[in-house]
């Protein structure tokens, strides 16, 4: 379940995962096979070569993306989250979900 964004949020990561730029769009967000998990970094591109890249500069596994068309996307949870958002200057994604 997600929480704590809003609509214009959501419309705007989807219109730059369209357009083949990477987006990042956090939420809060539970889910019980992660357990202590509270929120969740979805960073989406349309272009999947880019997004695959992404994943493989960050030595992340590109087989986790969710190939899901229109918006494709790499889930990014805990400790890696966090770190890749410092990495990306999203200190404000770390302060409102409490990172």
């Amino acid at each position: 379940m997600a929480f704590g964004i809003k609509r214009q949020e959501l419309a705007e990561w989807k219109e730059r995962v369209s357009r083949g730029d990477l987006a990042y769009l956090t939420h809060f967000w539970i889910d019980n096979r992660f357990p202590g998990i509270t929120s969740v970094t979805k960073v989406g591109c349309s272009d999947l070569k880019r997004l695959e890249d992404w994943c493989r500069e960050h030595e992340l596994d590109p087989r986790y993306i969710h190939r899901r068309q229109p918006f494709p996307h790499f889930d990014l949870l805990g400790k890696k989250q966090k770190e890749i958002l410092i990495q990306e200057g999203l200190n404000d994604h770390i302060q409102r979900f409490h990172l």
